[in-house]
This record gives structure tokens, sequence and C-alpha cells, in this order.
């Protein structure tokens, strides 16, 4: 059967398949069905939030409709961060939690999540049931007529429930003194997150919090955090914090500029948790994009790592089998199981800014207990995801691999959400490792490229 779900939900160019307001409706509907029939058919309830892109309110449209369709009801709460999404959908004792968004890409795309009722994403079994309703054994709502349809509700305040969650993520340690260059990303966060930090006392410089529809994560944000890093140094700020278009990563600079990725924020996050006692099992969860350097830095403090897969919810569910407290990714999906259920990147800035007050230290202080080994990541647009071990460019991969030995690594695999595919490789001298990635990219266009 044909896939719809990526390894974070349903993506596409919006008004083009799977994103077009006839498979939305679809979409809509067979989510409402499965939960329907998994609460005993009793008339189930789902929260919709959305971020800034423009395409946002067409799909809202659709995805309701088709949930009313079935006799479900909709809790409509605006714009709101994809982690606000999964805490407000367990705070309101809710069936599912559906977030309209495309996280970091640009806004032509948009995208559909799916939280179950405890704020966790969809497990594979439960996406491959709302599949095959959307696909092959089409929902019938003729039959639902009258008092049976479904309602929508504006939730009025959902962004104060979420507000007063972050801030207790911390205790409500007040952040005073702190002077925070905050980048919205012309995202859902351009509402939440000044007031958050701005609340716990921090003076926050606010950048790129006037979306339009059309500028969310445009030359903005975590992946662009150029702009960030110069205002931080030219207002003498302490730290610089960019989120992505649904908030759900960050990434930081220190107060001089220089970028702190998800690899920094973790291995930070780790050793002050060893220190108080508190990093169950003594176990960080990461991925295996994560660089060379944090597993040299974790070594030196006895930390453990487990490596997943890359995606956030292969981190997620190593942690909630094993019970352990801190994991995520390089690219900032940072996830602390005490407090979230998703990758947040307010909450995990918050964390940041907590360890920085209580120490008294500079964010480049800590930030030297890891150092990073060069990595170089191209990303190919290719047409076609065929298997790497079948495409005459692996000899050339292996050939780099056997001259990097065990000073450097290569890592070529496909994204999950886009047509994609990503050569990564780290080494000693960035320079040689640049020719390498170069060369493995430009066989994998000549195979498979656009």
């Amino acid at each position: 059967m044909e896939k719809l779900f990526g390894t974070d939900g349903i993506r596409g160019i919006a008004n083009t398949f799977p994103m077009t307001p006839e498979v939305v409706l679809n979409i809509g509907k067979a989510t409402a069905h499965v939960f329907k029939e998994k609460n005993g058919k009793k008339r189930p309830k789902l929260v919709i939030g959305r971020d800034t892109r423009l395409s946002g309110c067409m799909i809202e449209n659709a995805l309701t409709s088709g949930i009313l369709s079935v006799g479900a009801d909709v809790f409509l709460v605006g714009h709101m961060p994809t982690p606000a999404i999964a805490h407000v959908t367990k705070s309101l004792n809710v069936d599912a939690g559906m977030v309209i968004s495309a996280s970091h890409n640009p806004a032509a795309d948009n995208g559909i999540k799916i939280f179950s009722g405890d704020g966790y994403k969809l497990s594979d079994d439960v996406e491959e049931e709302i599949e095959k309703y959307i696909l092959t054994e089409k929902v019938k709502t003729e039959q639902i007529t009258g008092g049976f349809i479904g309602n929508a509700y504006s939730i009025d305040d959902a962004k104060g429930r979420y507000i007063e969650f972050a801030k207790a993520s911390m205790k409500n340690l007040s952040i005073r003194g702190l002077k925070i260059v905050l980048d919205c990303a012309n995202g859902a966060a351009y509402n939440t997150a000044p007031q958050v930090f701005r609340e716990l006392g921090a003076e926050v410089i606010v950048l790129n919090d006037k979306p339009d529809g059309l500028n969310i994560n445009l030359n903005c944000g975590a992946l662009h955090p150029e702009i960030m890093q110069e205002v931080v140094k030219k207002e003498k700020a302490d730290i610089g914090i960019a989120l992505d278009g649904d908030a759900d990563r960050v990434i930081v600079c220190d107060e001089k500029g220089n970028n702190v990725d998800g690899d920094h924020i973790i291995a930070i996050c780790a050793m002050y948790l060893k220190e108080k006692g508190a990093l169950t099992k003594n176990c960080v969860v990461t991925t295996i994009m994560t660089n060379k350097g944090f597993d040299i830095a974790m070594d030196t403090k006895n930390i453990r790592i487990v490596k997943t897969k890359v995606g956030d919810r292969y981190v997620i569910d190593e942690m909630r089998k094993k019970g352990y407290v801190l994991g995520g990714e390089q690219s900032g999906h940072i996830i602390f199981s005490n407090y979230t259920t998703t990758g947040d990147g307010i909450i995990s800035a918050l964390q940041l800014l907590g360890i920085m007050k209580e120490k008294g230290e500079k964010l480049s202080k800590l930030a030297e207990c890891m150092k990073s080994l060069p990595q170089v990541l191209i990303n190919v647009k290719v047409k076609e995801k065929k298997d790497i071990d079948t495409l005459e460019v692996k000899k050339h991969i292996r050939k780099t691999e056997e001259k990097l030995g065990e000073k450097g690594r290569v890592l070529v695999r496909y994204s999950g959400t886009e047509n994609l595919c990503r050569v990564m490789i780290e080494g000693e001298y960035k320079k040689e490792i640049q020719k390498m990635a170069n060369e493995i990219a430009q066989g994998i266009k000549r195979e498979i490229g656009v």
C-alpha cells in the first residue's frame, strides 16, 4: 500500500497530493473514524492547531470538515507551536491532537502531524490503520446526520495554558539579568515564545515575529541563525535562541555569536543532570547523526549513549521504553521527558538558561564541554529513493570509509520528509572531507538526481 506518513507525519507541497483539500478531508475522516473505533464508538474529541503558513487555513477547514462529518468534535486553538498542541491535547483530555505544519520546510509546503491523547506521536500501527481508511477503505459518513454531526469550538485559553506549562518546567525560576535575542522564524511561536521568556524576567530582543503566511523559515530561524548571531554580538546579549517554524527544535548561539547546536545543548544538559544525580540510568539517547565529538565528551564523564535512527520519534520511543530522561538530535529536537512528550524548542532553551543562571557561567564556557569534529552535510535532490547499497556510488562510499578509517565516518541516507539524499562526512580536516562529500554527492546526482 502507498505510504502517506513519513518520519514526521504527512507532508508535501500545499494544494498538491497529498496536501490537497480533498485528501486532507479524507485524512480528517480517517483519523476521527479510527479514534471513534478505539473509544467504543463514543463521540471523539480532537484538537487542531497550526503554524503560520498561508495554506494552513485551507487545510484546517478541510481537516475540520472531515472530522465533523464522522461525528467527532474539534477544538481549534489557532497558531500554536507543535509541542504546545501536544501539551494542550493532554490538558484538554481529548482523544488526539493534530498539527498543521511542515516544520522547518519552506512556506509552500505543509503537513499534518498527529498526537494521541497522551501527547505522543502515533505509533506505526495506528498510522497504518489511518492510511488504510484514506487510501483503500474510504470512511462512509452518509449515516451521520442531524445531531450526530460533530461540532467545532474555539479554545481561547490554549496559549495561556502552554505559557504557564513552559514556565513551570523550570519551576518559574527567574532569569532576570539575562539578555536574549529570540528568532521566532515568523512561525508558530511568534506570539508565545517572547511572552514565556519575558514573564520569567529576561530582557528579550525579538526577531522575525511578524508572519505574513509566506515568510515562515525564510532566511531566519533555526535553519538560518546568521542574523541572530550578528544581533547577539551587536547588542552584547548573553544568548541567541532560534526556533524553527513550528518551534519543536532550537539552535542557540553564545554571547560571542558562535553556533551552539543540538549536540552541544544535549551535552551541557547531560553533564548537568549527572551532577545533580538526575540523569536516569546514566544514559542519554541520540541518533546516528550525532557528531563523534559528542561521543568523546560523554565518555569523559562516563555517560552512556544509546543511538537510534534519525527522527525524534525514534529517540522518544527509546526513551519511553527504557525510562531515559534526556535525548535528542543535532538539529535541535531535544526531549526532556520529565516535562515534554516531544521535541520542544522553548522548553529546551529554558533548561539551558536555567543551567546558565544557576552556574553563573557564560554559554561559551559551558559549550567547551564538547568539541565537534569537522562535519560536512550535503543535500542532494533525488527523483527516487533507491536502496543506497544498489547504487554504483556505493563503491566510492566504501573507498571513502576506508580512507577515513577510525578518524572519521561517512553517513549517506534519505530524508524521511523530503525527496533528498543526505551525505554527511566527519573527519579531521574540513577541506579533505568537503572534497569527499562533493564527490559522493555528484555520484548520487548522476544516478538518481533531479
